[in-house]
């Protein structure tokens, strides 16, 4: 493919223009992949891929160009999955995903420097705004930490309680949500004991150390028997149709309209979740075993 798709031609802009927002931690205002990040990248996602064999399906629903918030699942551990989108829509849609990282991943400088120059930015309202507002395409897991790091019997739960922001987000910037369906990995793993067991309360007490909620203490977990490589189930993607906020622009309580846009884009999104467990259930080769009955019949 061609170098770069991003809304400038560099690889990051050097002086913005005066008129454009300023995003924090240093992050660039625009980012472009070359065809050696891709290969990069595709060298890095080979073997996961290679070992989960991902299906995409509507990812024609992502806008080729403009403004839009696509608005996924989390699932357990958070980012082994949602890095296979990013090639696949840059392919497919021309576009790069712009993430919203979580703030204890951005809080680690090596690890900041390497989000930002794959173009995701610390999660907060003005640095999603900002890009919305220059036409970017951006991610968000409304669930957060606690939806990824799960407790036994959440299995594919959406943990949405009181998070409206993103809904008020997309209201304020006039871009479309597109709901985004993951699932794979929480077949792919079970886990031994959740965070709120008392087996893990050291490792509490040290996320507690770290500043962060007891809430965010990840479970013990065990894929390929008791190893943390994941069981080889298909990882499936599923993009929906977006959802214009403009019913809710004029709304005269915005908390209200933000509250109600948030239950619309989680319907959706649940929607999407029942379409990939159907297409689950009927894969033949949902497992590598079945895989490779598959590939041995033609």
């Amino acid at each position: 493919m061609s170098d770069a798709r991003s809304a400038s031609g560099a690889r990051h802009s050097g002086a913005a223009d005066s008129a454009d927002p300023v995003l924090s931690d240093g992050a660039p205002l625009s980012v472009s992949l070359s065809d050696t990040d891709l290969r990069l990248i595709d060298t890095l996602l080979g073997p996961l891929r290679a070992w989960t064999s991902p299906r995409f399906y509507g990812l024609e629903n992502i806008p080729a160009e403009g403004p839009v918030l696509l608005v996924g699942n989390h699932n357990l551990m958070g980012g082994i999955d949602a890095p296979m989108l990013l090639p696949e829509v840059l392919r497919r849609r021309g576009r790069l995903i712009r993430g919203l990282a979580e703030n204890v991943l951005i809080n680690v400088p090596g690890v900041r420097h390497l989000l930002h120059y794959f173009g995701a930015v610390r999660g907060s309202r003005s640095n999603c705004l900002a890009l919305l507002r220059r036409g970017e395409a951006v991610m968000v897991f409304p669930g957060g930490g606690r939806e990824a790091v799960r407790r036994k019997n959440e299995k594919y739960v959406l943990k949405w309680e009181g998070r409206s922001g993103f809904a008020h987000m997309a209201i304020e910037a006039g871009a479309p949500i597109v709901p985004v369906a993951m699932i794979g990995v929480d077949d792919a793993y079970d886990i031994v004991v959740d965070g709120n067991h008392p087996l893990l309360r050291p490792l509490r007490w040290t996320v507690e150390a770290l500043g962060l909620s007891r809430e965010l203490t990840p479970p013990l977990i065990r894929g390929v028997g008791p190893t943390v490589i994941p069981r080889p189930e298909r990882f499936y993607f599923s993009a929906g149709a977006p959802i214009d906020p403009a019913p809710w622009r004029e709304a005269d309580d915005k908390h209200a309209a933000a509250t109600e846009f948030r239950d619309v884009v989680r319907k959706a999104l649940e929607e999407e979740m029942k379409f990939l467990f159907a297409e689950r259930e009927r894969d033949e080769g949902r497992t590598l075993v079945g895989r490779l009955r598959g590939w041995l019949k033609r």
